[in-house]
C-alpha cells in the first residue's frame, strides 16, 4: 500500500479565520487544494460567498464569546491559520488612543480568542498552528507603523509562548512573517498614500523601491509556506518567525 506524500493534508481539518481575501482566502484554497477539510470565516461572510470546496461561516474574530462558540463544534482540529488583523499607519504621535485600542483589539485580541479557543481541540492529537504576523513587528521597524509594529510583535510573543507550552502535546506553533504583499489591504494602504504623494502610480512605486526582489510579494506565496508548515514535512518545526519578505530582512 502506497503512503501519501507527507505533503498531503488529506484526512485534517483546518481551520482559516480571515479568509474572505488576501492572504487568507489564499491559504484556505491552498489548504483546500491540497487535501485538507478547509473550514473559513470572515467578518464579511458575503466575501466568501464564492470561495467554493470548504464550510464557510460569518465570525468577528474580536467577539470573544461568538468565538468560543464556534470553536465549540470542533472535536479535532490540525491545523489552525489565523490572520485576522488592521493596519494603522502613523507615528505614535499620530495614533490616537482609539486607533491604538483597535489595532490590539483587532490583531492581539482576535489572536488571543482564536487560539486560546482552538488549543483544546488541538492537544489530543497535535497540528500546526499558524499566525499571520509580519515583518513589521519585532523583526523590523518601518516608519508610520507603530501601532502595527506593537500588535505584530505581540502575536509574535504570544506564538513562541504557545510552541513552549504546547510542544509535550505535539502542537506546533509558528509565525508567518510576510513582507509587502499585493492584497486589498496593500492596495486601500495605496490608495490612502496617493492622497498624500500626488497619485496612486506613486505610492505603488513606494511599496515596490523597499522590496529588494524587485516585486511585490502575492498572496499565494504565503499560502504555500502555511502548507508546507500545516504538513508532516515540517515536523520538526515549532516557535519560529517564517519571513517570507522577498529579501527586505537580509
Amino acid at each position: 500500500m502506497t503512503k501519501p506524500h507527507p505533503r498531503s493534508l488529506v484526512g485534517k481539518t483546518a481551520v482559516v479565520t480571515a479568509a474572505g481575501q488576501g492572504i487568507g482566502r489564499a491559504v484556505a484554497e491552498r489548504l483546500r487544494d491540497d487535501g485538507a477539510e478547509v473550514f473559513a470565516s470572515d467578518l464579511n461572510a458575503d466575501l466568501l460567498s464564492d470561495l467554493d470546496g470548504v464550510d464557510k461561516r460569518g465570525l468577528d474574530a474580536t467577539d470573544g464569546d461568538a468565538v468560543a462558540a464556534y470553536f465549540e463544534a470542533f472535536e479535532r482540529i490540525d491545523i489552525l491559520v489565523h490572520g485576522v488583523g488592521y493596519v494603522h499607519q502613523g507615528t505614535i504621535e499620530d495614533c490616537s488612543p482609539e486607533d491604538w485600542r483597535r489595532s490590539f483589539d483587532i490583531t492581539m485580541d482576535s489572536a488571543y480568542y482564536v487560539l486560546k479557543a482552538a488549543i483544546p481541540h488541538m492537544k489530543g492529537s497535535g497540528g500546526s498552528i499558524m499566525t499571520i504576523a509580519s515583518v513589521a513587528s519585532s523583526i523590523k521597524g518601518y516608519p508610520k507603523r507603530a501601532a502595527y509594529g506593537a500588535a505584530k510583535g505581540g502575536v509574535i510573543g504570544l506564538t513562541k509562548a504557545m510552541a513552549a507550552d504546547y510542544l509535550p502535546f505535539k502542537v506546533r506553533c509558528n509565525a508567518v512573517c510576510p513582507g509587502t504583499v499585493d492584497s486589498p489591504s496593500l492596495r486601500g494602504r495605496m490608495a490612502e498614500l496617493s492622497e498624500q504623494l500626488g497619485s496612486l502610480e506613486a505610492a505603488e512605486k513606494y511599496f515596490l523601491d523597499r522590496q529588494p526582489s524587485g516585486r511585490l510579494g502575492i498572496p499565494e506565496d504565503i499560502a504555500a509556506i502555511c502548507s508546507f508548515l500545516a504538513s508532516d514535512d515540517a515536523s520538526f518545526i515549532t516557535g519560529q518567525c517564517v519571513q517570507v519578505d522577498g529579501g527586505i530582512t537580509i
